[in-house]
């Protein structure tokens, strides 16, 4: 995981603050949910074999929703939706049997699968995945040293306002990159080993699992760290609230590490059956500045959620202060996952 050049991310926070007034997405004519659907068959029984190609057939500042239909198969392919292409649902038929997959591994910043850069992006019953680490071990003889991991994204979502459904976000490192915007996950499986959740996004996590796995490199990765949040500033909004759900594993995590200054992920009402590292959270490249950080856990249970060794700075909510964090208070303010088709 590379850290972002301050003037980028300067430029990328202005980006969001012009999109957040973006227009909404309207319904189709007649009283449908969709202006259209799109059909995507890897075998040739729909309009595309490919859903870079369904993505590229929506013409540009779309203002009306759109249905791509995906059926089950693994895609091998990367997927970008730019930022002028908003007002896109991505259906699959359920994340154990539609994926998509692909095996960059360069640089962070290019190696995702699955790049949404637009405003009004919704998923749902698919799987996403960087299979770059997987493969290395598939081809390697009984007795070979294993190679190092390295950075291999999943997903990276910088639009705002985009929601996930049922999907699944599948790597080792770097997994699911939540790099900018208000994103709402219902129902979703993370699963990896070294920061898989990262990035400066401002999210909600509900009724999630996430797995802390290392697979074959488990001899390298004895310890991981769930959560890498980027947070910049006291009056930078951005954080990662999970609520309901549970984490398993056979690596030993971290609740996360600090990516930015300011650092902010809560953990409530969540079952940890992972064994969480007894200091739950670790400062990284940022010692001095713990008092900054807001990182909490409220209502946990399960073996994990042990709080008496944690660090000292970790934060205790009350509830008034807890209800600051909730889907409207937190990410809906306006209303937009009402209003997703």
């Amino acid at each position: 995981m590379q850290l972002i050049p301050p003037f980028i991310l300067m430029l990328l926070i202005l980006s969001l603050r012009i999109s957040i007034a973006a227009a909404q997405c309207n319904t189709g004519n007649g009283g449908s949910k969709f202006a259209s659907t799109i059909v995507v068959d890897k075998y040739g029984h729909g309009n595309f074999n490919s859903i870079q190609s369904a993505i590229n057939s929506i013409s540009p500042n779309n203002d009306k929703w759109i249905k791509v239909r995906i059926n089950p198969g693994v895609y091998w392919e990367k997927v970008i939706i730019p930022k002028t292409k908003p007002c896109i649902v991505l259906e699959g038929q359920s994340r154990r049997v539609t994926t998509i997959t692909f095996d960059a591994h360069d640089r962070t910043d290019t190696s995702a699968t699955f790049t949404s850069m637009a405003d009004n992006i919704v998923a749902k019953g698919i799987t996403f995945k960087n299979s770059y680490n997987h493969q290395l071990v598939e081809g390697i003889s009984s007795g070979e040293p294993i190679p190092r991991v390295t950075q291999a994204v999943a997903a990276r979502i910088l639009g705002d306002k985009s929601a996930f459904f049922q999907c699944g976000f599948l790597g080792l490192q770097d997994t699911l990159w939540d790099a900018l915007g208000r994103h709402y996950f219902s129902m979703c499986h993370i699963e990896g080993a070294d920061d898989f959740i990262f990035g400066s996004g401002q999210s909600f996590y509900e009724n999630f699992s996430i797995n802390v796995t290392a697979g074959a490199f488990a001899s390298q990765m004895r310890i991981g760290y769930i959560t890498a949040q980027g947070r910049k500033s006291s009056d930078d909004p951005s954080g990662f609230v999970f609520k309901k759900g549970t984490i398993v594993g056979t690596v030993k995590p971290y609740l996360g590490r600090a990516y930015g200054p300011y650092s902010r992920v809560i953990f409530h009402d969540t079952a940890m059956y992972a064994q969480v590292v007894p200091e739950g959270w670790f400062a990284w490249n940022y010692p001095g500045k713990e008092e900054n950080f807001m990182y909490a856990e409220v209502n946990c249970i399960g073996p994990g959620s042990n709080t008496s060794r944690r660090v000292p700075w970790e934060k205790k909510l009350s509830f008034s202060q807890l209800k600051q964090f909730s889907i409207s208070s937190f990410i809906d303010q306006d209303g937009w996952i009402g209003r997703l088709p």
